[in-house]
């Protein structure tokens, strides 16, 4: 016997096509957990940048702590009065500025963004990290930076409403 049957050809296409079709959903998977990873690190460091602000500003703690942000129901941060670029500005004006820039960067580096900057002892729930704010005095500050991800096929990932944070930075040297 000489040559291929028209099965056999039949048979290695399909072996090849199941092995293509792995191979592309492989790679996928790997743009996706790359991706992840890059806005972990943005949130990271837009947490680690914001609680150098707080530390470096630290009198002005209250109104650090009402800092909140969702770029889903507030796509444009609204500006503070003064930005500080032509006049010198008081702590106050200084803290409402880092708060509005932790705003402006979190709504362009991550995909419908939120922050929020709080006295929190409990951030983990049910092995998650989670939104919600003890308010305790003696609580550490902490800041958290997340994102609202998306499947596949473009739908929102988990609880729209309320996904966990993608980082949590807690502030250290701030007294209570």
């Amino acid at each position: 016997m000489q040559g291929f049957t028209l099965l056999e050809v039949l048979i290695a296409v399909l072996v090849l096509a199941v092995g293509l079709i792995g191979g592309t959903a492989m790679q996928l998977h790997a743009m996706r957990a790359r991706h992840e990873s890059a806005l972990l690190s943005t949130a990271t460091r837009l947490a680690a940048g914001m609680a150098e602000r707080i530390r470096a500003n630290s009198a002005q703690l209250p109104v650090y702590l009402a800092a909140q942000y969702d770029a889903h129901a507030e796509p444009v941060p609204s500006r503070p009065g003064a930005l500080c670029l032509d006049a010198a500005c008081d702590a106050g004006q200084l803290a409402q500025l880092d708060i509005y820039e932790l705003k402006r960067q979190v709504r362009t580096a991550l995909p419908a963004g939120r922050a929020r900057i709080c006295r929190d002892a409990q951030t983990w729930a049910d092995g998650r990290l989670r939104w919600e704010c003890s308010g305790e005095p003696a609580a550490p500050v902490v800041i958290k930076v997340g994102w609202r991800g998306k499947r596949p096929d473009g739908t929102p990932d988990g609880d729209v409403d309320d996904p966990s944070p993608g980082a949590v930075i807690a502030v250290a040297g701030v007294a209570p």
